[in-house]
């Protein structure tokens, strides 16, 4: 685990995330999964804030470390050596995430696929030398490409693929962190409000007014609006700090799976839910990848929901639940 840098007691900041002047609170900061991540503890003494937030990034470390893409000896890089041609006993939990995978890989007719990992390096090739990767390149690697290569047998928790592929559930390993999260602090309630961050992700728990930016994808410095809110889960897909230029064209980090191209005319989604209660901690990736009016129609079924799809040219569209409590303020100038 990567060491925390940051512990202390701050009295009165200026942050993006809640609100212009904050109550006196407990801050700890550390990396996990290559992103910051902060836990702010509101009303807490060093003593209490820091086992708080201790034992949420020993959780979010784990979850990081079990199903890494990367670590040689996690739970994914042993499926991705074996499971080829090879039935593969998985835990609970394993099964749990990739059952979901394949959900959304279904929900999106394929767009958001695990298994993309061929097409990767053909984009971080193109990203460094501003070229299009060829599209015999692209087309080969999508041959390599398919959720539906992934046998599962539930009962007696058995992987298996039926072609040489590889997964990797980055996409949801952040939303499932709050969801742990979300579960540990229902199981043993905290005292105090909690505020979590990772990377542009946002839960928050505790009787507070909390406030979520939206920043311009061009303007570093300006806040499209916010989401001002009681209690409740942000998600953001953003190409904000991951645009790429090639061949004079900016690209979104975000591939679609069934073109093996970057997602077109996007700069990033914000999701709004209101809690978590039904490990409902739906990937703004894959409402990304299906584009703005499915993802604004699908949230049309999630009570309480809200939205916010920004456009390739830096324009927002706020979609907002009838039932909806949060509250979406545009917001001029600096923030």
């Amino acid at each position: 685990m990567k060491k925390n840098i940051l512990g202390l007691l701050a009295a009165a900041a200026l942050c993006a995330g809640c609100g212009a002047k904050e109550d006196p609170h407990y801050s700890q900061k550390t990396f996990i999964m290559n992103v910051p991540a902060q836990v702010k503890v509101y009303g807490a003494g060093p003593e209490e804030g820091r086992k708080i937030a201790d034992a949420i990034f020993a959780e979010w470390n784990r979850v990081s470390g079990e199903f890494s893409y990367s670590d040689p000896y996690s739970m994914t890089s042993l499926v991705n050596k074996k499971a080829y041609g090879e039935w593969v006993k998985v835990d609970d939990e394993f099964l749990k995430l990739l059952m979901l995978s394949m959900d959304y890989y279904r929900l999106t007719d394929g767009a958001f696929d695990i298994t993309f990992a061929p097409l990767w390096p053909l984009w971080q090739t193109a990203a460094s030398t501003k070229k299009m990767p060829a599209k015999e390149d692209i087309q080969k690697a999508l041959r390599d490409i398919g959720s539906n290569y992934i046998q599962v047998d539930a009962p007696r928790k058995l992987v298996r693929f039926t072609r040489p592929i590889q997964i990797n559930m980055g996409g949801l390993l952040r939303g499932y962190c709050f969801d742990r999260t979300y579960r540990m602090l229902k199981q043993n309630p905290a005292r105090y409000p909690v505020e979590l961050r990772l990377g542009g992700n946002m839960m928050v728990l505790g009787d507070r007014i909390w406030e979520y930016r939206v920043m311009d994808p061009f303007k570093d410095s300006k806040a499209l609006g916010k989401f001002v809110f009681n209690s409740g889960v942000v998600m953001s897909s953003s190409g904000r700090d991951h645009f790429v230029q090639i061949e004079g064209r900016l690209y979104s980090h975000i591939l679609d799976l069934k073109t093996g191209y970057p997602i077109d005319n996007f700069s990033n989604l914000t999701v709004f839910l209101p809690d978590m209660e039904n490990g409902n901690f739906l990937a703004s990736a894959v409402l990304a990848v299906m584009g703005q009016d499915k993802a604004f129609k699908l949230l049309g079924a999630i009570k309480g929901s809200s939205a916010v799809w920004v456009d390739g040219q830096g324009a927002p569209t706020v979609y907002t639940n009838p039932s909806a409590t949060v509250k979406w303020e545009k917001t001029t100038g600096l923030f």
